[in-house]
């Protein structure tokens, strides 16, 4: 334990815990939580399922941590009768938690716990199959952390940052819970917390920058609805194996929490997919097939996913629509057509068709996937912008110069009010 008592600001206790696990304010504001000793609820299940599908792990865990224990208020992974409050629990010493208590306010982050000095020794690496872990800390109005956010993999990794960035958002979700139950009072300060953290989430759910491939220009734009609501648009651009690449853009039915939760699990079996097959149609098939299994999310999803690769001649490549608006291709001449054969939505039937298109891009020639929040933007008047709207604005110098153009019309068109989000992605072969 003395290899880690320099970590903590409040130092140590005798057994060697930080001082901090003791302090009369914080023990007192996880009291006045009124959530320890109580069964499972939904409302933090549903914040530790999406925490362990945004980082692709099997356990995750929403903990109060006093003086003696951890107390799991949520624990995905861990079969455990949810009315059990007994057996939904450890000592502290056998907590990774303290950690963040000690440190009062910062995250605790291990990528190899067994190899890690400040973990190396602990009591639980071992017995809980610990390969590494992530934790933030909630925190009380007053700053007293109260417990954590925490992910558990069985094997040691690295954290992505954009995963920490959405765990961090899901701490301060679940803080905001515990908050609102707290204090009527508080209940306006409270809901302009959660606007942000909702429009965080959002954003955590997308690449924050995308990929770069070499011999193609690519651009991307989220235009979010009006009002402080999680909807469902993603994309993604990743590669998959050799010369391969891989691009998707989806629609999730639905909003808030449930839609956030299918997106995660959306880019996250996408991801794994695509690099076992090549084909598009195979890949959503999947997709559909990890939905219907969580049936309990009563959501659906749309999709365009295409693979590609750069050949001498520009781009050649093959795209799936699965329920989702057919790509538009403009061609270095000015035309644009669209690509696509209609799919099946996917997380509703267990059996879908789904069909690759093959297609080729030429130097100057661009692909276009969006969203039917472009579609359907209406006028003052209720007209739709359509598919004619998106090829009229379909033009420029480069892919974020296409994007651009589109997101103008959009705006000129449909004024400040937007009653769906739209996503925007273009692949263009520069030439």
């Amino acid at each position: 334990m003395g290899q880690v008592a320099g970590l903590f600001p409040g130092g140590v206790r005798a057994d060697g815990l930080p001082a901090a696990l003791s302090d009369p304010g914080r023990l007192a504001a996880v009291a006045a939580t009124g959530l320890a000793e109580t069964a499972a609820e939904d409302v933090f299940d549903d914040l530790a399922r999406l925490a362990a599908a945004l980082t692709g792990v099997g356990r995750a865990f929403v903990t109060l941590v006093d003086d003696k224990r951890s107390y799991w208020k949520s624990c995905v992974g861990v079969d455990l009768d949810p009315s059990d409050t007994a057996a939904r629990q450890s000592p502290v010493r056998e907590s990774f938690c303290y950690f963040l208590v000690g440190l009062e306010g910062d995250p605790f982050v291990v990528s190899d716990a067994a190899a890690d000095p400040r973990t190396r020794d602990h009591p639980s690496v071992a017995p809980m199959r610990i390969g590494a872990w992530a934790g933030y800390p909630i925190l009380a109005p007053g700053g007293e952390v109260l417990g954590s956010m925490c992910v558990i993999d069985d094997v040691p990794r690295e954290w992505g940052r954009a995963e920490l960035a959405g765990l961090a958002t899901l701490a301060r979700s679940v803080g905001n819970e515990m908050h609102l139950r707290q204090s009527l009072a508080a209940t306006r300060s409270a809901l302009a917390t959660s606007a942000a953290l909702a429009r965080s989430l959002q954003e955590s759910l997308l690449p924050p920058v995308l990929a770069s491939v070499p011999g193609v220009d690519a651009a991307a734009s989220y235009l979010p609805a009006t009002g402080d609501t999680v909807l469902g648009d993603f994309y993604d651009l990743f590669p998959a194996h050799g010369p391969w690449w891989c691009a998707v853009l989806g629609d999730v039915c639905g909003h808030g929490t449930e839609a956030a939760k299918i997106t995660a699990l959306a880019r996250y079996t996408v991801r794994a997919e695509a690099t076992r097959h090549l084909s598009p149609a195979a890949v959503l098939s999947r997709l559909n097939t990890a939905m219907i299994t969580q049936r309990g999310y009563d959501r659906f999803l749309t999709a365009a996913y295409l693979t590609f690769r750069t050949t001498a001649d520009g781009v050649s490549g093959h795209l799936c629509t699965a329920g989702h608006p057919p790509a538009l291709i403009r061609r270095a001449d000015g035309s644009v057509r669209p690509l696509g054969l209609p799919g099946t939505l996917l997380g509703m039937l267990d059996d879908v068709t789904l069909t690759d298109v093959q297609f080729d891009l030429a130097p100057g020639d661009a692909l276009l996937l969006y969203t039917d929040g472009a579609t359907e933007a209406r006028d003052a008047d209720g007209a739709f912008f359509g598919e004619e709207g998106l090829m009229r604005a379909l033009d420029g110098v480069d892919a974020t110069d296409m994007t651009d153009r589109i997101t103008r019309a959009l705006t000129r068109h449909r004024g400040d009010h937007a009653t769906d989000d739209t996503a925007l992605l273009v692949l263009r072969v520069p030439g």
